[in-house]
């Protein structure tokens, strides 16, 4: 991890676990312990690199500290959909009660190294975001969402505001942040449960309304119904149109799953 002297324009990136202290003890220590495995996931998948983020780790919750390097964009929207897309599937393996939802908050300014982690206005002003009332009510009126973040006022219009994401502005709600002493307009975005996580849409793409290609695992409106068989329901004609691919990397918790195994030419 590169060190830099002094203060230095830094992005601080930082996520909580929600309603950590209400777990039980074994539930805090695997909380502790998939969290990274999560962020570093979601971070390889965007093509970037935690290892050379220098990171303050307190149980639930990380600061995540790197220069700026222009590689900021990616960071708002490929990271963010990624780590949507690890937390879809590990949540999808547990009980509504052992669900992992986390807030998310991306801010940017100038940030030294210090002897006990960080020190800087921006440090404290990503401390005072993450605690955001709108971020608590954002999770308790989306029950389905796994993740709500919040982008600083300069975050949001140096990325999304100015075209360097295939996020749209409306994607996003305004919001006033009044935590302590810290009070300042931020910007709220909850990933709607079903919408596709990895970014490899073009920009201007990401809103497409009724139109919108249908999130995984779900049939198309007018994709007909598999013609019965004998009366049985059952149809033996091969569907090219209903193949679903998963690719899996690493191992995989498939207790009470059920796979099949096909072939077109089957």
């Amino acid at each position: 991890m590169a060190a830099w002297p002094d203060f230095y324009p830094c992005t601080c990136i930082a996520v909580d676990a929600q309603s950590y202290g209400s777990n039980n003890d074994r539930r805090q220590s695997e909380i502790q312990h998939d969290l990274p495995r999560l962020l570093d996931r979601a971070a390889r998948g965007a093509g970037l690199d935690r290892a050379q983020w220098h990171i303050q780790r307190k149980g639930d919750e990380q600061l995540a500290i790197r220069p700026v390097d222009g590689k900021e964009p990616r960071l708002v929207d490929d990271y963010v959909r990624h780590l949507v897309a690890e937390l879809r599937a590990y949540n999808a393996q547990r009980v509504p009660e052992a669900r992992m939802r986390l807030r998310a908050v991306v801010h940017q300014g100038l940030v030294a190294q210090a002897d006990n982690g960080f020190a800087g206005t921006a440090v404290v002003a990503t401390a005072r975001l993450l605690n955001a009332p709108a971020l608590y009510d954002a999770l308790a009126a989306c029950p389905e969402a796994d993740l709500a973040l919040l982008l600083s006022d300069d975050v949001f219009r140096s990325t999304v505001a100015g075209g360097h994401t295939t996020l749209a502005t409306e994607d996003f709600t305004r919001v006033t942040v009044h935590v302590k002493e810290y009070e300042a307009t931020a910007w709220l975005w909850v990933p709607a449960s079903g919408a596709p996580a990895a970014a490899s849409r073009e920009p201007g793409a990401a809103r497409k309304g009724k139109h919108a290609a249908p999130a995984p695992g779900e049939p198309a409106a007018d994709r007909p119904e598999p013609a019965a068989a004998g009366g049985t329901g059952i149809s033996n004609e091969y569907r090219g149109d209903h193949i679903n691919v998963t690719n899996i990397a690493g191992p995989v918790d498939a207790r009470g799953a059920v796979f099949g195994f096909g072939s077109a030419g089957a």
